[in-house]
C-alpha cells in the first residue's frame, strides 16, 4: 500500500508505473533478505530481468537507448523495490551510465551502455581507502601512464560488491602526491586483470564487503573515463544525480510493518508499545517528506545538496532506530540470529557510514542549509 504523500505527490501515470513495479515484483516472490545481501546471484537476474524492461535506463536519453523520464521514474522503482526487499539500485545503469553518457568517449557508450542497460554488467567502486573514507582527496592508489596502459597499484578498502563484480570503477591519483582534488582519474578496471587480488571483510549482518589489492596493474588508458585529472568534477555530477535514490522510505515501512508484526505475535509486550510505534510511523513520514522534496527540487533543475542530505541523515538514523526500538520491546528474544529485529540492528550498524557518513550530510547542512562556519 502506497503511503498518501505518494498519491498526492505523483500523477497518474508515475502511479500506474510503481503499481507495474509492484506486480512485477510480487511474482518474482524475492527472498526476505535479498535487498541486504549485495548486487549478485539472483539479484543480478533480477537487475537483467528489470533491464529487459527498459527500467534500468528510464532517464537516460533516447539516443544511447533510454526513455527520458523524470527522476520521478527511477525514484519510484528502486523505493518499491526497496519496500520487497527485492534489490538496492544498481550502480551501473545509474551513477556510472550517467557519467559515460555525459564524459565518456562514443566508442565508451558504444561498449558498455547496452550491457549496463540490460544489467548485464556487474560494477563496484573503488573509492574508499584506510585513509580516505569519506575525504578522497587523500586517497593514495596510484596510476602512472606507460605508454597505452596504466600501471596501477593501491589498496581499496570497505568495497561493496567487488566478489561479483566484473569491472571496478575506480578512482586513483594520476597527479603529483598531494595534489589533492585536482590530480584524480576513473580508470574503468577489469577484475580479472593480473595483479588484482579481493579479499572479503565478513560484515557482523553475516554479508561481506572487501579489499581489493591492485600491484602493478596494466589498463588500458582507453578506460580512462573523461579527462585525466578531472575525475573530482565527475564524480560529484555524479552523487548529483544520484540523490534522488541515496534514501529509500520504502525500506523504512517494511522494516516497521516487520516490527508490527513481531509484536502481535509476542507473548509479553510493553503497554506503551503501540504508540512507540505510531512514532516510528511518523518518522517514517518525515524521511518521505524529505525525500520527496529532494526529487521535486532535482526535477525542478536544482541541485537539492541540502534536501538529499537532510533526507540522508534522517533514513539512515530511522533505519537503525526502527530495530532498537524493536529490542527494546522484544526482550533479549530479539537478538537472536534468525530474528528479523536482530538481523535488522545488526544490519543498520553501517547505515550511518554507507553512502556517505552522516557526519558528511550534517556538514553540508551546517553550510549550505544554515550558513554557518567554522570560526578561526
Amino acid at each position: 500500500m502506497l503511503p498518501t504523500s505518494y498519491r498526492t505527490a505523483f500523477d497518474q501515470e508515475e502511479l500506474a508505473f510503481q503499481s507495474e513495479v509492484a506486480d512485477f515484483l510480487r511474482g518474482c516472490g524475492a527472498p526476505a533478505r535479498q535487498y541486504f545481501g549485495g548486487r549478485g546471484g539472483p539479484v543480478r537476474l533480477l537487475y537483467e530481468g528489470l533491464g529487459s524492461r527498459g527500467w534500468l535506463s528510464l532517464c537516460w536519453p533516447k539516443g544511447w537507448g533510454g526513455s527520458e523520464r523524470a527522476l520521478s521514474y527511477e525514484f519510484l522503482l528502486w523505493d518499491t523495490l526497496a519496500y520487497y526487499r527485492a534489490a538496492r539500485p544498481d550502480i551501473g545503469p545509474g551513477m556510472i551510465a550517467r557519467t559515460i553518457i555525459a564524459n565518456g568517449t562514443d566508442a565508451q557508450r558504444r561498449k558498455y551502455l547496452p550491457l549496463l542497460g540490460a544489467g548485464a554488467l556487474s560494477c563496484a567502486l573503488g573509492y574508499s581507502e584506510s585513509e580516505a573514507g569519506s575525504d578522497l582527496t587523500h586517497l593514495r592508489t596510484r596510476a602512472v601512464l606507460d605508454g597505452e596502459f596504466y600501471r596501477v597499484t593501491g589498496r581499496k578498502l570497505w568495497t561493496s560488491d567487488a566478489h561479483h563484480a566484473k569491472k571496478l570503477w575506480l578512482l586513483c591519483r594520476t597527479g603529483q602526491s598531494g595534489s589533492g582534488r585536482d590530480g584524480l582519474t576513473i580508470l574503468f578496471v577489469d577484475l580479472d586483470l593480473s595483479g588484482v587480488e579481493i579479499r572479503p571483510i565478513p560484515t557482523i549482518d553475516g554479508h561481506q564487503i572487501n579489499e581489493v589489492l591492485l600491484d602493478d596493474v596494466k589498463v588500458p588508458a582507453a578506460e580512462t573515463i573523461g579527462e585525466e585529472g578531472n575525475a573530482w568534477r565527475l564524480i560529484r555530477e555524479a552523487l548529483a544525480t544520484e540523490r534522488h535514490i541515496q534514501v529509500l522510505p520504502g525500506r523504512l515501512r517494511r522494516d516497521v510493518e516487520q516490527l508490527r508484526l513481531a509484536i502481535s505475535s509476542h507473548r509479553q509486550v510493553s503497554p506503551d508499545a503501540s504508540n512507540q510505534l505510531d512514532r516510528l510511523e511518523a518518522q517514517v513520514r518525515v524521511v518521505e517528506a524529505a525525500s520527496l522534496t529532494t526529487v521535486h527540487e532535482l526535477s525542478s533543475g536544482g541541485d537539492a545538496l541540502v534536501s538529499a542530505a537532510r533526507a540522508k541523515l534522517l533514513g539512515a538514523e530511522l533505519a537503525q532506530t526502527i530495530p532498537r526500538v524493536g529490542l527494546e520491546l522484544l526482550g533479549p528474544g530479539g537478538v537472536t540470529e534468525d530474528h528479523e529485529m536482530g538481523f535488522l540492528w545488526r544490519q543498520s550498524i553501517m547505515e550511518t557510514i554507507a553512502g556517505g557518513s552522516v557526519e558528511i550530510a550534517l556538514s553540508l547542512i551546517a553550510r549550505e542549509g544554515l550558513g554557518l562556519r567554522v570560526q578561526s
